[in-house]
């Protein structure tokens, strides 16, 4: 017998649309907009950089419509950063401008204007904490309080500080090569079609909003493995940098129009290259990662990615632009892999067809 499929059109989409509005509803609690800003930092950074759409406030609503689905979130931010003008770009962002809020190097002990933890869950034990259930607003109010006084007693607190790149002093002592300063406009991903093979600017452009796991799943892979890149992280900063525009008329006159929070990581990747007397010697390159938030894991892996798309000639798939840009993107490959819950009615009765045409055939041969 042939299979039919079940029709319902429009009445039973919107029916589905109903209930999933009646899923998110039907514990009769919202969650405020302010209150997913407030409480879900590392969600909505991620949502921002993989959506190249830096907004805490929409990736909060984006969050609170998708019920905390990331995929989704993502998708409908990219839907809606499709709809906004382009009336201009920005100058170019200098990170040595950063106000950081966190900077560390694995690479030294010490370094010029030391290091500053910050905020983040590397030294925390990863054990549940019960008290969170019974947190109430009195609590947070005063373990506020209390932390905002201790913050006052501290020397220089409010002193704003620059800090250097670590990677400067080491290019001082000529451990690393210095590169004459390129100004070439990068390509805009968003405006033309990615082209192989890709210049630098795109594959960072992929990559910094690249799905998290996917960037760090290949970066891991690199890690362990399939072209062993063992960089040693230099240098990871999170902070926010100035964004300025410049005039239309007026060259020299830019207009400052906010800041956002970035993390930027430099790695050190240690590489064996030939020398004049044709001996192997030591040598660093620099691996590269920015992203959107506090949202260091994916930038230590982009770095490392960074680095291996430099080396297309080595045989392993993590150096294959083609393989690591086009299977890292957060809408392209949510998008194909859910198409397959759409009707392929036509496509699968053909296989079938076939398939029943072989049996028949095979069990004619065999009376």
């Amino acid at each position: 017998m042939g299979y039919v499929p079940v029709k319902g059109g429009t009445e039973a989409i919107d029916a589905s649309i109903k209930r999933l509005k009646y899923e998110r509803l039907k514990g009769n609690e919202i969650i405020e907009i302010q209150t997913i800003i407030s409480t879900m930092r590392g969600m909505i950074d991620q949502v921002m950089s993989e959506s190249s759409l830096y907004s805490p406030f929409l990736a909060a609503l984006a969050i609170k419509q998708a019920e905390g689905s990331m995929e989704e979130a993502v998708f409908l931010m990219r839907a809606h950063r499709s709809t906004l003008p382009r009336p201009y770009y920005s100058k170019t962002v200098e990170p040595e401008t950063m106000l950081v809020e966190r900077r560390i190097s694995a690479s030294f002990k010490d370094i010029p204007g030391g290091q500053l933890l910050g905020a983040t869950y590397d030294y925390t034990h990863r054990l549940l904490d019960f008290d969170l259930i019974d947190e109430s607003s009195e609590s947070v109010e005063r373990w506020l309080h209390n932390y905002e006084m201790e913050l006052q007693q501290v020397e220089n607190f409010d002193e704003v500080k620059y800090f250097p790149k670590v990677v400067d002093y080491l290019r001082e002592e000529g451990l690393f090569e210095k590169y004459e300063e390129n100004n070439t406009a990068p390509k805009d991903i968003t405006k033309q079609s990615l082209q192989f093979p890709s210049t630098r600017s795109e594959r960072l452009q992929v990559m910094t909003r690249g799905q998290t796991g996917a960037v760090t799943s290949l970066g891991y892979a690199s890690l362990r493995g399939y072209g062993q890149v063992h960089p040693t992280v230099g240098e990871v900063r999170v902070g926010a940098v100035p964004i300025y525009v410049g005039h239309p008329d007026d060259m020299e006159d830019d207009y400052y129009i906010g800041d956002i929070k970035v993390t930027e990581v430099e790695s050190f990747v240690p590489t064996q290259v030939k020398n004049a007397n044709n001996e192997y010697e030591l040598q660093f390159e620099i691996g590269y990662g920015i992203c959107y938030g506090q949202n260091e894991t994916k930038a230590i892996a982009m770095s490392i990615l960074d680095q291996c798309l430099e080396h297309p000639e080595a045989d392993f798939p993590t150096h294959d632009e083609e393989f690591v840009l086009l299977h890292i993107d957060s809408v392209e490959s949510t998008g194909f892999i859910s198409h397959l819950k759409l009707p392929h009615y036509v496509t699968f009765q053909s296989k079938l067809d076939s398939v029943r045409q072989v049996k028949k055939g095979v069990q004619e041969v065999e009376a």
